[in-house]
């Protein structure tokens, strides 16, 4: 018999309560429906967008008029190596002023320029200085302003609630199943539409720029256990500067791979190895550290690997040339940190070295932000298809508002109520998913979560990090296969203990790490995030996005889709050739 359950009825549940799933609550909201429910992990407001730090792209020329949506457009497919979805890095950029301009209207915080316009910084690999910002805590500001936004419009939110699985038949989504994390109840949520906004998967990985109970991979596994095929997972992308820390100090072990923001460089921050090189001259001299993400991560990795990089794995980024004053205007956030940890940022240098910071596959999804199941959208780093192989900074803040958009306004004209959850999806698939969580509560197994999981995150940095290859990605297969053997002997408390809650992540985040081995095995070529050391060449017959799926007779099966073109106009602005000159901040 299935444990006692309750049972919440809603026209639309949004499971994600970040930027991407505030925008798209607030969207439905202003357009009339109000019978919306928005979950959260943890506390309201306190969701993952909160550590995004530099900025967000939109072109509004402040700094430089000639800037424009299309160039925007340009600079983000030729980051993501052309595999991105044309369409979909269109949707985004051509409403991202607007987006920026609502946000100022509804209060955020936007570092101003001298005649009190939206302030933008020079990034990585962009044309003009397009990513407005709030000082070095931009997730954080703007959030706080759509959450306001959303309460002043009574949008209902439910917080410390989790969800265990999608209550769909492989072709449409009737719920949700899920547990309060305070109380232990268990939760059957009947909602006519439901949209995933859960985040991506970078914290499979060892080293990361997540909190260790997010980013695990909760949006991609529930849509891809519902039905709905996954994409371009292969493509993780590796933020050049993590911290880089002695782990055996407890002061700041803790800090290990938390992400020191792109803002620090886009404000004039340097990189030197341990001989006191200015290195990137010889990798990129033209665009030097705000060359693409991919591009100074890899030559990071190349310089500790030669033996340049510090004790703690990293090199040094150095911004001291600024004054003082500058940098704890420009980068409070990080001045801060440092300063707590013994460290002045505008007198020495910091060590910093590439860690697991952003998917960008995710969800296949149409224009609409709508799966292959009817009824189940995916926005935010949970859905595919704008960032392609590399994902240019300051757009993932950017795709959240975009498609909470887009995604709210399709939501909004098809929705007509809760709909009624067919009894054979109750008794032939929520209940029975109901006696499986109330069976792992309080089990006696062999393995201990927390292992297993650590055991998992360095498999996917040993085996599908920075640098890959045939041999590696294969052994990396066999050991995601014994580690999912341990996971169905675990340990685990009660349900509303903590090693409950990660023996249900340690369960998503195999459906991520596999789709990553997989994907990058058969990705034949070097393609942005993706280096293959036996394949280090891009391929132009691999310019295909790579679907996995679930495979009738079980395990997950993949093909490829050629890309599409872009629109004339964006392919002028592709023509015209624009790049960042990076000597322009000297």
């Amino acid at each position: 018999m299935p444990p006692e359950y309750d049972t919440v009825e809603v026209s639309v549940l949004i499971i994600g309560a970040g930027a991407a799933g505030a925008r798209a609550a607030i969207e439905l909201a202003e357009r009339g429906v109000d019978d919306v429910l928005v979950l959260g992990k943890r506390g309201h407001g306190d969701a993952h967008t909160t550590w995004a730090r530099g900025g967000i792209n939109g072109a509004l020329g402040t700094r430089d008029p000639e800037d424009d949506w299309t160039i925007h457009a340009a600079d983000t497919l030729k980051e993501g190596h052309f595999l991105n979805d044309p369409a979909k890095v269109e949707t985004v950029t051509e409403q991202m002023p607007e987006r920026l301009r609502e946000l100022d209207e509804w209060g955020m915080d936007y570092s101003r320029t001298d005649d009190g316009g939206i302030d933008q910084r020079y990034f990585g690999a962009q044309s003009y200085r397009r990513t407005a910002f709030a000082g070095d805590h931009t997730g954080e500001s703007m959030l706080d302003t759509l959450v306001g936004r959303a309460r002043d419009l009574g949008v209902p939110h439910r917080e410390n609630v989790m969800i265990t699985k999608l209550a769909a038949d492989g072709d449409r989504v009737y719920g949700a199943v899920g547990f309060d994390m305070d109380t232990g109840e268990f939760v059957v949520f009947n909602a006519g539409a439901v949209v995933l906004a859960a985040g991506g998967y970078a914290a499979i990985y060892d080293r990361h720029t997540s909190r260790e109970d997010e980013n695990n991979g909760d949006g991609p596994a529930l849509a891809y256990d519902a039905g709905a095929s996954l994409m371009d997972m292969e493509f993780v992308q590796f933020h050049p500067t993590g911290m880089a820390v002695d782990g055996s100090d407890p002061e700041w072990a803790p800090w290990s791979g938390r992400l020191v923001t792109e803002a620090v460089r886009g404000e004039g921050g340097r990189l030197y190895n341990t001989d006191g090189e200015r290195f990137m001259r010889r990798y990129s001299p033209d665009q030097m550290e705000l060359d693409a993400r991919d591009v100074v991560a890899r030559a990071i990795a190349q310089e500790v690997s030669e033996g340049r990089g510090t004790e703690n794995g990293g090199v040094y980024l150095d911004v001291s040339h600024r004054d003082a004053g500058f940098i704890r205007e420009r980068l409070p956030r990080m001045y801060e940190r440092f300063q707590d940890l013994g460290v002045d940022m505008a007198e020495e240098p910091v060590e910093v070295a590439p860690t697991a910071h952003y998917g960008m596959g995710g969800v296949a999804v149409d224009g609409h932000g709508e799966t292959d199941v009817t009824d189940l959208f995916a926005i935010g780093e949970t859905m595919a298809g704008v960032h392609g192989a590399n994902r240019l900074g300051g757009n993932s803040l950017a795709e959240t508002v975009a498609y909470g958009v887009v995604a709210g306004r399709r939501v909004a004209d098809r929705i007509e109520g809760p709909g009624t959850m067919p009894e054979r999806v109750v008794t032939g698939l929520v209940e029975p998913h109901l006696s499986e969580l109330a069976a792992l509560a309080n089990a006696d197994g062999t393995y201990d979560v927390d292992a297993l999981i650590a055991e998992l995150r360095e498999c996917l940095w040993t085996h599908a990090g920075i640098r890959r290859d045939e041999a590696t990605l294969s052994s990396g297969l066999d050991a995601v296969d014994r580690i999912r053997g341990k996971a169905a002997d675990v340990a685990v408390g009660p349900v509303t203990s903590r090693s409950f809650e990660y023996a249900i992540d340690l369960g998503v985040m195999m459906t991520s790490a596999e789709a990553v081995l997989r994907g990058a095995l058969e990705r034949t070529e070097s393609r942005g995030a993706h280096y293959r050391t036996d394949y280090p060449d891009s391929d132009p017959t691999w310019q295909h996005n790579i679907h996995y799926r679930r495979a009738d007779i079980g395990g997950m099966a993949t093909d490829t889709q050629p890309v599409a073109t872009p629109s004339e106009a964006v392919q002028a602005a592709l023509d015209a050739g624009h790049e960042l000159d990076y000597h322009q901040l000297e």
